[in-house]
């Protein structure tokens, strides 16, 4: 039980702000750990069994994130960090429909249909 609660106050945001706790399904979580959560109205979910790489895609995205974005801005405060991803991901939204293909618009050189 005390992990969870050092974990509560490492993160640094009140808990009442959170949600959902995805954990792997390792036995040092145990159910005293999900229950810290439980009693704090956050739904934990343990990751399937099995699955070694179910965390690759998040990884992906992170260091997307890291690469392409957070290695080339000076962060100033914590208001700043959480208006980042945002800004990246309307970026990268407008990008994806302008790219030839991906635009519901018609392409210059179609012909009207009557």
């Amino acid at each position: 039980m005390q992990q969870a609660r050092n974990l509560a106050i490492e993160l640094g945001v009140p808990v009442d702000s959170l949600r959902l706790l995805i954990r792997d399904r390792d036995a040092k979580y145990t159910e005293s750990f999900d229950a810290v959560f439980a009693a704090d109205d956050i739904e934990v979910m343990p990751t399937a069994p099995r699955t070694p790489r179910m965390n690759a895609p998040c990884e992906r995205v992170i260091g997307t994130l890291r690469r392409e974005v957070l290695d080339h801005l000076l962060i100033w405060n914590e208001t700043h960090a959480r208006q980042i991803p945002d800004a990246y991901a309307q970026t990268t939204t407008v990008i994806a429909h302008t790219k030839p293909g991906h635009s519901s618009l018609p392409s210059p050189t179609s012909t009207p249909s009557p």
